[in-house]
């Protein structure tokens, strides 16, 4: 009987181990669970330009409605903050319009540069363009003394047509603790806007339907278009930057522009966090005269295809329009 004590001991020391062992493979086989679950989220930073005001109104809306519309979506809806990227030049012609300012950042959402007077870079030298990044600066420092504002979002993502002054301008941005604001999902949303104010003019309820089924249709199949050249360029998803404008249609269509990302099974972070991934840190080269996204000018200077811009910008474009109500877009009020 007395060696029977020194087994059982063994035997229980035996059992203790393969029991911490098999513990510690449960473990492990679920943080690898939780870590594959992670790498197939796809996330998406929200941020919007031309603040603070963007395109035509619906009739009876003023300038900050459309602003405090989208404000209270966002926080509704619980999203990271946002960044607006700013155009002083605004101001110029409507000094109110500073309080629409001071209202995103009251909320809690960051400001950027967006240029002062938002003139594309490929009609301009490298040296008047850098001086108007400049100009740009009074009033963000004015607005939020203290935030990170020194991020720079390109108008039209034009960033330069010939290497010479694409380099000229980002030498300048990095000199000056500036970090370009890269956008790598973008549905052209600007169209609906200004369609939106049209239709708005012509009282065009219908045509206004039509407007909400194509702008959905249109956020999802460029999707699916950013992710399909992301995994051609990169293999992989990357955190991508949407680009939205603070314009009438938007801030009507975006609860339902967030419930289709969230269908699509994205998670949303801020734009510092989704620029935190190496791909970001990259200059993606390329001289595109017109501009485009990170992935665009990546696979312009890597010779990768890009697909074709969708069939319905065409009747976007098209829809409610006469000469008697067209407006450009950047009609102010």
């Amino acid at each position: 009987m007395a060696s029977a004590v020194p087994l059982c001991f063994l035997l229980n020391e035996v059992t203790r181990t393969l029991l911490r062992m098999l513990l510690k493979f449960f473990v492990c086989i679920l943080l690898l669970s939780v870590a594959a679950r992670a790498q197939t989220t796809p996330t998406v930073a929200f941020t919007f330009d031309d603040l603070p005001a963007h395109g035509p109104l619906a009739p009876g809306q003023a300038r900050r409605d459309v602003v405090n519309s989208i404000l209270a979506t966002l926080k509704a809806e619980n999203m990271p903050p946002s960044y607006g990227f700013v155009n002083a030049f605004r101001l110029d012609h409507h000094p109110y319009q500073i309080e629409i300012l001071q209202a995103w950042h009251a909320a809690g959402q960051p400001l950027g540069n967006h240029t002062y007077s938002h003139e594309e870079l490929d009609g301009r030298n490298a040296a008047w363009y850098i001086r108007d990044i400049a100009a740009n600066e009074a009033l963000l420092q004015k607005i939020d003394s203290t935030g990170d504002w020194h991020w720079f979002r390109y108008p039209y993502l034009e960033e330069g047509d010939t290497p010479e002054k694409r380099t000229a301008v980002r030498d300048w941005l990095k000199q000056h603790d500036y970090k370009i604001a890269e956008v790598s999902m973008t549905f052209d949303d600007y169209r609906w806007n200004d369609a939106y104010g049209r239709c708005n003019d012509r009282h065009d309820r219908r045509s206004i339907a039509v407007l909400h089924d194509t702008y959905l249709a249109a956020a999802d199949e460029y999707i699916t278009r950013s992710r399909s050249l992301s995994q051609a360029l990169y293999g992989r998803d990357i955190p991508y930057v949407l680009l939205l404008h603070v314009g009438s249609f938007d801030a009507k269509m975006l609860p339902e522009l967030i419930a289709l990302f969230r269908s699509r099974g994205f998670q949303f972070v801020s734009l510092p966090v989704a620029e935190s991934d190496p791909v970001y840190a990259t200059d993606p080269g390329g001289a595109l005269k017109g501009g485009g996204t990170m992935q665009e000018l990546l696979a312009q200077s890597r010779g990768v295809h890009v697909p074709e811009d969708i069939a319905s910008f065409q009747q976007v474009d098209e829809i409610c329009q006469s000469p008697a109500t067209a407006r450009s877009h950047s009609h102010l009020n």
